[in-house]
């Protein structure tokens, strides 16, 4: 928590031109506003240059504008060649499309997927998950849905359903499940037939300036301060926020700061500020769940005021949605706290009346460690779960999952087996539509044993 005797005192010695209760309120400013900085680049860094027609929003390769109100959708399962995202999903496609509501609402209109799962998840520029479209909450019937920002007053059509959003700036990050690559062109006519329009029934599509590269790392303090203000000018935050936010001005961050009113010293100081949390935001984290696994994150609409977990979050995991609708369960070591290399081999066994319970699909991912990406590998296999096909039950129903460089000596066995590289790696468990047993953490997960 942001009271932390210990943490406050890493970042009082980090930031050593200033004194500890300086130091303590810059660690604040920097873990509230992370967030709005890591959201602004990956904007920058996904929303399109160029709309449906091919039409660039800009004039030129360094133009910062792009296209909002506008849907992107991801035509193949994602694979080591993808490198946009860390610990990218391979279970679904994305869509995705960046809102901004500040000239009025959009529109948001989705098909009848029959029994395919789908999520559109909706997140403020604070990285609260805090509204969905899909499966869970709104069913798999056609539907429309009105998006407006915090100032806004107006009328909604017929038959359209009101969502309000705590920002003006929102990003809807879609997944929609797919069974397999014969399952891809029934995915595609889906994605298809989503569409965002004003309330005149015109195209939402506008060009905006996202104001930033996706290269620009919040190590550098000046952009930082510079890319903080501006998202706290145009979102600000919640009322009974406004009064922290106005402790950080003398420290130079807020709506009203600027990188060129800052000295050296001041611009020094944030940026060991930066530097100390950024190092605090990486540390390990247990193996709370035991036998190797913990749940890195664990929101539900919001993050109140649990500032530290927001920006751990929007560092490593951006994009994530509340546990209701998908628990992501990870493991870098096994059940002996020893860490996961692919020079050894594991094995990772659900008994029958311990496979994982959800409501919509599970699946076991492989990451190499080193930069936290999907793995090459001959057989194209990147995840198994319970929709993968040829998977060799236990005659009682139990499963037995492998990972390792080498193939287990049973050839029966292989079509249970991740192919991991001969290095270091990690395991992200995805539950989408957790049961209870989940979400209350009464679930015991198996233990990752190592065989070699």
């Amino acid at each position: 928590m942001l009271t932390d005797t210990r943490t406050n005192q890493l970042s009082a010695q980090a930031a050593g031109s200033l004194d500890d209760a300086n130091a303590a309120i810059l660690r604040k400013a920097i873990l509230y506003t992370l967030p709005l900085y890591e959201m602004a680049r990956m904007r920058a860094m996904t929303c399109p240059r160029r709309d449906a027609a091919g039409t660039y929003a800009g004039d030129s390769p360094e133009s910062t504008l792009r296209w909002v109100n506008h849907f992107i959708h991801t035509r193949q399962l994602l694979g080591p060649q993808h490198r946009q995202v860390v610990t990218p999903n391979n279970d679904t496609l994305y869509t995705n499309a960046w809102l901004d509501l500040s000239a009025g609402p959009v529109i948001v209109s989705v098909p009848d997927s029959g029994d395919r799962y789908y999520v559109l998840g909706l997140l403020d520029f604070y990285t609260n998950p805090f509204g969905y479209i899909g499966t869970r909450t709104t069913g798999n019937a056609a539907g429309s849905y009105l998006l407006h920002g915090p100032g806004w007053n107006g009328e909604v059509p017929p038959h359209v359903t009101p969502i309000a959003c705590p920002t003006d700036a929102v990003w809807l990050i879609g997944r929609i499940m797919v069974s397999g690559p014969a399952d891809l062109p029934a995915a595609h006519a889906f994605q298809d037939r989503f569409t965002l329009t004003a309330t005149d029934g015109s195209s939402a599509r506008r060009r905006f300036d996202v104001g930033m590269r996706p290269d620009e790392h919040p190590s550098n303090p000046a952009r930082y301060v510079d890319v903080v203000a501006a998202a706290l000018r145009v979102n600000p935050p919640p009322l009974h926020e406004a009064s922290l936010v106005a402790d950080f001005a003398s420290l130079g961050i807020g709506p009203d700061a600027s990188s060129s009113s800052l000295d050296a010293k001041q611009l020094a100081a944030i940026g060991e500020g930066i530097a100390a949390v950024l190092k605090e935001l990486g540390a390990p984290q247990p193996s709370e769940l035991g036998g190797g696994w913990f749940l890195p994150v664990e929101v539900h609409q919001s993050y109140g005021d649990n500032y530290f977990a927001r920006a751990q979050v929007a560092l490593n995991y951006i994009g994530a949605l509340g546990i209701e609708e998908a628990m992501y369960i990870m493991a870098d070591c096994d059940g002996d706290g020893a860490p996961l290399d692919g020079q050894q081999s594991y094995e990772l066994h659900f008994p029958p009346d311990r496979m994982p319970r959800v409501g919509a699909f599970w699946s076991v991912t492989l990451y190499n460690k080193a930069d936290c990406m999907l793995v090459d590998n001959p057989l194209d296999r990147y995840s198994l779960g319970d929709r993968s096909p040829n998977l060799l039950h236990e005659p009682d129903g139990g499963l037995r999952l492998y990972f390792g460089a080498q193939a287990p000596s049973d050839a029966t066995l292989r079509n249970n087996w991740i192919p991991a590289p001969p290095a270091p790696f990690y395991l992200t468990l995805r539950l989408y539509m957790p049961h209870a047993a989940h979400l209350d953490k009464t679930f015991v997960y198996p233990s990752i044993t190592r065989l070699t």
